[in-house]
């Protein structure tokens, strides 16, 4: 069977398989935490809270997965991230509370390896087939996202927790999929930085706690400031370590090259708010409406459908990226989609009190998320020689789960600060929220401005355009 799928189409069916896992393992949760929220004692903050701990796990997970695929087997390295995918994916359908909730979202996040080590598979294996599979891989992966969410959210109009078993049979299906894929044939190196990976998981730790308890400590208090010092000297320390390391967990190295660092940087701001934002998105949706218009008290399914045509609107963003870069350049295609998140994110501040009016904010908002993703992954391959290919994915795979990260806990820390007596976000802490994703969006755009192309970016580059968070 191996033989049969080791090139071209057959590759990339089997490859589909996996992605589609991916894509509804991370929309399926979405229209449903408010209801698993109130089912687990959970309230707003703490489902964002929930969303939060999952990005974190992202950030630390991709520079271990991809270095590990890199030393171990991109194959190997797959079958694990998919196992952890199912395993978490059961966890949380057989036993859902707030203590599975949060291992089970931690283990989904492996997701965050699938295109990093399925990249290396593919371009070892069909450098041929690099963007059209990746773009088939990528229509897939935005698809099933959408896809997950409506299903899961009409079962849970049915029975409340029914929709948190919509991930399980496809994580099945993954590990099968993921056994049936050939190996990498991309030679395997290095060894594994254990001093810079327990920095860095601690120093993000850190980090993301002084973000969510700053307000109720006290932003000037001496566990926020000691939080915060703590913080920089753990990823200061980290830096420094992967910079004297002949094997670094993450090569900072890489960031010299300006192009990448412009692309990265683009990541990072974009992804604060179109990823960071959306457990957010779901906890407004689903709260009943205040005195001021804020709220809109929407079911699972209505909730799945809103999230359903965002990443639609996506997906025509992330297919239409190459088209614009032939004809406006890859500058102005980043410039443009950091300006795209922007003015969604501006118009949810200024309109927001009926659906017709969120659904046009968060569809802009989609489309600046699919036009990101599609032209930061394909950058990302493209500035850098082949031998370095994962190692890249993996630098932008980080820059992108960084920002959802701080992101929602910037938007968790402006919640905190704006809630009523019984624990509701106020309308001023959700217009703070989207105004903030809307200026870095805005620095998104800015960053993009220094990006310059490679002189001639080669035709049959791999094009990693899609995922997510």
């Amino acid at each position: 069977m191996t033989n049969a799928i080791s090139r071209g189409r057959g590759l990339i069916a089997v490859m589909i398989l996996i992605v589609v896992c991916s894509g509804v393992v991370q929309g399926y949760l979405t229209p449903l935490l408010p209801v698993v929220g109130a089912h687990v004692g959970l309230g707003g903050v703490g489902q964002n809270n929930l969303y939060l701990l999952s990005q974190i796990a992202f950030t630390v997970l991709t520079p271990l997965l991809s270095r590990w695929g890199d030393m171990w087997g991109h194959r190997r390295l797959l079958l694990v991230a998919v196992t952890m995918v199912a395993a978490g994916s059961l966890l949380i359908a057989a036993r859902p509370t707030a203590a599975t909730l949060a291992v089970g979202m931690v283990l989904q996040s492996a997701v965050v390896g699938f295109f990093p080590l399925l990249a290396g598979i593919l371009r070892s294996r069909s450098p041929e087939h690099g963007r059209i599979g990746m773009s088939v891989l990528v229509g897939a992966l935005l698809l099933s996202i959408g896809t997950g969410g409506f299903v899961a959210g009409t079962l849970s109009d049915q029975h409340a927790l029914a929709g948190l078993w919509t991930a399980v049979p496809f994580g099945a299906l993954a590990v099968a999929a993921a056994i049936a894929l050939p190996a990498s044939t991309a030679p395997r190196a290095g060894r594994f930085n254990l001093a810079a990976a327990l920095l860095l998981t601690c120093g993000l730790g850190v980090l993301m706690l002084g973000l969510t308890e700053g307000d109720s400590w006290g932003w000037t208090s001496a566990p926020s400031l000691l939080a915060a010092v703590a913080a920089v000297v753990l990823l200061a320390a980290w830096a420094r370590v992967e910079q004297r390391s002949s094997h670094p967990l993450v090569d900072l190295r890489m960031l010299r090259d300006p192009r990448l660092a412009a692309v990265s940087a683009h990541t990072f701001c974009v992804a604060f708010g179109a990823i960071g934002f959306l457990g957010a998105n779901a906890v407004y949706l689903g709260t009943e409406p205040d005195g001021d218009g804020f709220g809109l008290g929407l079911g699972a399914q209505a909730i799945s459908l809103v999230s359903l045509a965002m990443v639609a609107v996506g997906f025509v963003g992330s297919t239409m990226t190459p088209w614009l870069a032939r004809l406006i350049g890859d500058r102005a295609v980043l410039a443009a989609g950091g300006c795209a998140g922007a003015a969604g994110f501006l118009s949810l501040v200024l309109f927001h009190s009926s659906v017709p009016q969120y659904l046009a904010g968060a569809l802009v908002v989609g489309l600046a998320t699919g036009m990101f993703e599609a032209a930061t992954r394909t950058l990302s391959v493209e500035v850098v020689d082949e031998a370095d290919t994962a190692l890249s994915v993996g630098v932008n795979e980080m820059a992108l789960s960084l920002g959802a990260a701080i992101g929602a806990a910037v938007i968790g820390a402006l919640w905190s600060s704006h809630t009523t007596a019984q624990g509701a976000v106020t309308g001023t802490g959700y217009q703070w929220a989207w105004a903030a994703c809307a200026a870095v969006a805005l620095g998104g755009a800015a960053v993009a401005l220094f990006f310059r192309s490679p002189s001639a970016a080669p035709e049959a580059a791999l094009d990693p355009a899609g995922r997510t968070a």
